[in-house]
Formats: structure tokens, sequence, C-alpha cells
């Protein structure tokens, strides 16, 4: 999105340079963060995927100056239709320092179309102890105990799907034609109760699975921040959209690991000045330790 947009990313808390969370963490500091970066910034249009979506829902249904929320996989649990019965099992593993055991059950428990779930688990936690050992393993296990806290959200909040009846903005919620299946009903039923929302399928065929949400911003994401989404009638699922932008006016915009957020500016940049578009958000927020840089998440 840089290449057309002014891309504004940051680190959740908990992560990389963010600042450590406060406990008992109830998830409201993330609400508060994004507010704080969307007063410090003007941009008005937020993407949020997986947890970050779950954090940008509910900063939209606190009513947040939020004109359009793209979602991608948002982790929100509607009339119990996200599986959540493995997580306390995943915590137990990971507090006790077996983030293997933790990880093999969280990838079962998420993914409940793939093979994952038919494998004993002695042979998941051996391919996770392999996985652990990579690079993006090592990444994924640091952040693991983090993720499984925030997770436990999810449940707590629990409802039907009338309690985002009041988001106002434009919505997208969005999910991967190759993804778990429980993400179609829950982005049915948020689309069928908010006034102007329309679901989206991503077209991802298997291979590219974990390029989806990147798709979803090539592809979707900003014709949907520059044109209005569907005001009224049924949901329904959006058709694969072009990833070219009207080119007849400027552009502004930006992403953050809660998601990404975006106003009228400038006129966006060439590929060739991608990295200028992208602005460092955690610069407006409490920073902790220096880690890797921040990206969507």
């Amino acid at each position: 999105m840089a290449d057309r947009f002014t891309v504004h990313l940051y680190n959740r808390r908990g992560r990389a340079d963010a600042a450590a969370r406060a406990e008992p963490y109830d998830g409201d500091q993330d609400v508060d963060d994004l507010a704080t970066l969307l007063t410090a910034t003007g941009v008005r249009n937020v993407l949020g995927h997986s947890g970050g979506g779950f954090v940008a829902l509910r900063a939209a249904a606190r009513g947040l100056p939020i004109d359009r929320l793209a979602l991608y996989d948002a982790a929100v649990q509607v009339n119990g239709l996200f599986p959540l019965d493995w997580v306390p099992a995943a915590r137990e593993a990971s507090h006790a320092g077996d983030i293997a055991r933790a990880l093999a059950l969280t990838g079962a428990g998420l993914n409940t179309h793939s093979a994952a779930p038919r494998l004993p688990l002695a042979v998941r936690i051996a391919i996770c102890r392999l996985f652990l050992r990579t690079t993006i393993g090592r990444t994924m296990g640091e952040l693991l105990p983090t993720t499984l806290d925030e997770s436990m959200l999810i449940p707590q909040h629990d409802s039907s799907p009338q309690r985002w009846a009041g988001i106002t903005a434009e919505v997208l919620p969005a999910y991967g034609s190759s993804g778990p299946p429980y993400y179609r009903p829950t982005n049915e039923a948020l689309a069928r109760v908010m006034p102007h929302a329309a679901r989206w399928r991503c077209p991802a065929p298997a291979t590219t699975r974990s390029t989806a949400p990147r798709d979803t911003c090539s592809m979707r994401s900003p014709t949907f921040f520059t044109t209005p989404a569907p005001r009224s009638g049924p949901a329904r699922d959006q058709p694969t959209a072009s990833a070219r932008c009207p080119g007849d006016g400027s552009r502004h915009a930006g992403a953050t690991r809660a998601g990404a957020s975006g106003s009228p500016g400038r006129e966006p940049g060439t590929a060739g000045h991608r990295h200028e578009r992208v602005r460092r958000a955690a610069r407006l927020l409490p920073v902790g330790r220096r880690g890797s840089p921040p990206g969507l998440r």
C-alpha cells in the first residue's frame, strides 16, 4: 500500500520496540493507543488483521473517528463461531516454557481446515521444535505467550453480531478463500448487521495462505480506501478488485499492527519511494526496548 498511501506503522504493546502493556491485560490500552495514533496523524482509515482486527473493531464501536475499516481474518467471537477450546491448554504450555507444545496446540486449534489437527500431538510438537529453529519460527515463538494472553479476550467478548451494529464506518470484512471455514460465517454475520458493510472473499490458493493479508492490501484495500463501500442492501461477497487506484486525486493513508490508517493528503509516491512513505508511528506512542521493524499483524 505504501506506493499509493502514506503508511503509519506501529507495534502493539508487548511487541518489538513497543512499551510493555498494563497488567492485568484487558485490551483497552490497545484501543487507547490506536486513538492516540489517529489523533496525532489525522488519518481516518484503518486496516486490522487477526487480533489487530479485533482492536480496530472495538475502536470503531467506541466511536473513534474512523471512516473506513478493512478487516482481514479478524479474531472476533460472534455467537461462538471462533474455535477457542484449545487456548487454555496452549497458554498452560506456554507459561510452563514448552513453546513447541503451545505452538502445536495453537496451529491445530486455529487451522481446523488443515491436516495438522489429524496428526498425533507428539508429531506436531516434533515438527514445531524444528520450526522454532528457523528465523520466523523463533519470532513466532517469542510472540506466542503475548498472543495467547490476548486470545483470552476473544471468548470474554463473545456476543451476538448486534453488538457491532452501531458502527457507522464503511466496513470491509475480508477472509481468505483457502483459510479456516469459521471466518466466512463470522464475516457474514458482521456484514449483515453493520449499516455500511460488504464482506470480501480474498481468492488465495492454499499455497499462498501466508500472503493473503498482503494480497488484501494490494488487490482490494487501496480501492476500498478511495471509493465508497456499498451503502445498502444485503451483505454480499465483493468481487476481486483491481490493484489500481483512481489517478485523479491525492491520497494519504497509514498502517499499524493493529491495522492501517488513512486520510486525504499528498499525491502518492511511486514504488521507488515506498520506504519514504512508511512512517514509524511508534514514535507517537510509548517506546520500550528496540527490536524488529513493525509490520501488519
